[in-house]
């Protein structure tokens, strides 16, 4: 096998200590099967904090909304709700959800595209509405009056940004009005200016340039000038998402990783990967051709500190850091985090089914969930599952226990789909000791889109269960899960924070970590 090449998961302390609670794992998926997926709402709240903090630092004003979009979870929101955070909803059914959660209108901005029934509830309830185009604006107006509706508040949306002196440019995007366009756009806001107030502008990027993102934020604060030049009052520059994750605890690994996958590619070293998957890599002739198709699963600036680099980071033709600008226009600075709020506040339990060596052999371990199930890897994620035991015995050689006498082992996960492609991972994953049939691999961080976001019913295999899961005074007792009681949970939809910590009743009882 040579020296396996473990890619551990990154592991905040309230995910560690669930994780420790293996007898409470196990309960749980032995009484709502497996798949499985088990929701921390308070770290949520956690993460909230953090990018609040990042608010204080620079003394800017303005919305957090998180992105609904990453996850369905009802207790997610809830929590959410209960805090002073904003949520965006990307359809009529995530508007119910959050005007149902507790969200007042005035905390939720309605983004993504927008069906008419969609665009009449935002306009209904006095949700701000972020505009996509002149259409779309015109849609927006046409509803308000034929329904004698409040003028609606709206974000417009902008793309395709340039800067002087800068060879930088943002990618096309399928959303926004192109900045070019910007004075049409705002010649419709004023015809429409019996319907629709602009509250601001926006932009959406798929893309971790600091550099492109810069530029965009620049241009937004330039079409806010443009905003008052024609004696209108915006107030907010909404720029979306996209501040990232990191998914491992260990950055060298990644490094290590990703060249010897590529030595592999190369036919260099034995293969890696299920059939020699390249990950969007192959060989030719003696050339390695093609990209890394991964998402870089440690990145030293992520979330939080993502967005802290990019409020001090210089404008690309202003020269002031990009805060200063928006503290200079007095303007309140809204985001739309999704992944990056979701890191840490789930994990997806597995049952192990078998075990076998193919005929090629190679370690096949088959679990009770299909890969649209824990879709890490359909998001370019690549993180090694964590082992629960069904015995207790030790899963790890380091962790000070006994360890199976098999020691690291090398395997690939498969899904319970009729279909060769349904592969859980795709690359050979190194496991610190041997799975057994009725053990459990956990999938963490899976709360941002790679939990439901791709779920189905194929061949009628259940979707995976929600539950939600808290310790007594956690939410009370500091950041990072320091609540010293009992775990305890419900069902995702049966989870309120009001009552979270005055529980009587729990549905299969609680178990403190150090039990397991």
């Amino acid at each position: 096998m040579g020296v396996p090449l473990y890619l551990e998961p990154r592991l905040a302390p309230r995910a560690a200590s669930l994780l420790a609670s293996g007898r409470f794992l196990h309960a749980l998926a032995d009484g709502l099967g497996s798949p499985l997926n088990v929701l921390l709402p308070d770290q949520l709240a956690d993460n909230l904090a953090r990018f609040r903090a990042v608010y204080r630092t620079h003394r800017l004003t303005g919305r957090i909304f998180f992105a609904h979009k990453a996850n369905r979870s009802s207790a997610l929101v809830r929590r959410l709700a209960a805090t002073d955070a904003g949520i965006d909803v990307a359809s009529l059914g995530e508007l119910q959800h959050a005007l149902g959660a507790g969200f007042t209108p005035d905390r939720i901005v309605a983004t993504g595209p927008k069906t008419p029934e969609f665009l009449w509830l935002a306009a209904r309830t006095g949700v701000v509405v972020h505009v996509d185009g002149r259409a779309e604006l015109e849609q927006l107006a046409a509803l308000v009056r034929r329904y004698g509706l409040p003028r609606a508040d709206v974000l417009l949306r902008l793309s395709e940004f340039t800067s002087e002196g800068s060879r930088v440019l943002t990618r096309p995007s399928r959303f926004g009005t192109p900045v070019a366009e910007l004075d049409a756009l705002l010649t419709t806001v004023e015809r429409c200016a019996d319907a629709v107030r602009p509250a601001g502008v926006g932009y959406h990027l798929d893309t971790t340039s600091l550099a492109e993102k810069a530029v965009a934020l620049e241009g937004c604060v330039r079409a806010m000038d443009a905003f008052r030049a024609r004696g209108l009052d915006p107030r907010a520059v909404d720029i979306g998402g996209g501040f990232g994750v990191s998914y491992l605890a260990d950055g060298e690994q990644w490094e290590r990783y990703t060249t010897e996958l590529t030595q592999a590619v190369m036919g260099r070293r034995p293969a890696l990967t299920w059939r020699r998957h390249g990950y969007g890599l192959s060989h030719e002739a003696g050339t390695l051709r093609g990209t890394l198709a991964l998402y870089p699963a440690h990145r030293p600036v992520a979330a939080e500190k993502y967005l802290d680099a990019l409020l001090s980071h210089a404008a690309p033709t202003l020269g002031r850091p990009l805060a200063t600008l928006l503290l200079e226009g007095l303007y309140e600075l809204h985001i739309e985090p999704g992944r990056a709020l979701a890191d840490q506040c789930g994990l997806t339990l597995a049952r192990v089914v078998e075990v076998r060596d193919t005929a090629s052999g190679e370690r096949l371990v088959r679990l009770a969930a299909g890969a649209d199930d824990v879709a890490l890897e359909e998001h370019g994620v690549l993180m090694d599952p964590v082992l629960v035991p069904r015995d207790g015995r030790q899963a790890a050689p380091d962790a000070g226990g006994p360890v199976d006498a098999g020691g690291p082992v090398g395997v690939h996960l498969a899904g319970n789909l009729c279909l060769e492609a349904d592969m859980i991972t795709r690359r050979t994953v190194f496991l610190p000791s041997p799975p057994r049939e009725g053990d459990l691999l956990a999938f963490v961080n899976t709360a941002g889109y790679c939990m439901d976001f791709r779920a189905g019913e194929a061949q009628r295999q259940p979707v995976a269960r929600k539950v939600a899961v808290w310790r007594d005074g956690d939410a009370a007792e500091g950041p990072e899960g320091s609540g010293a009681g009992p775990w305890r949970w419900c069902l995702d939809e049966e989870y309120w924070p009001v009552v979270q910590q005055h529980r009587t009743r729990q549905h299969g009882g609680g178990e403190d970590a150090d039990e397991a």
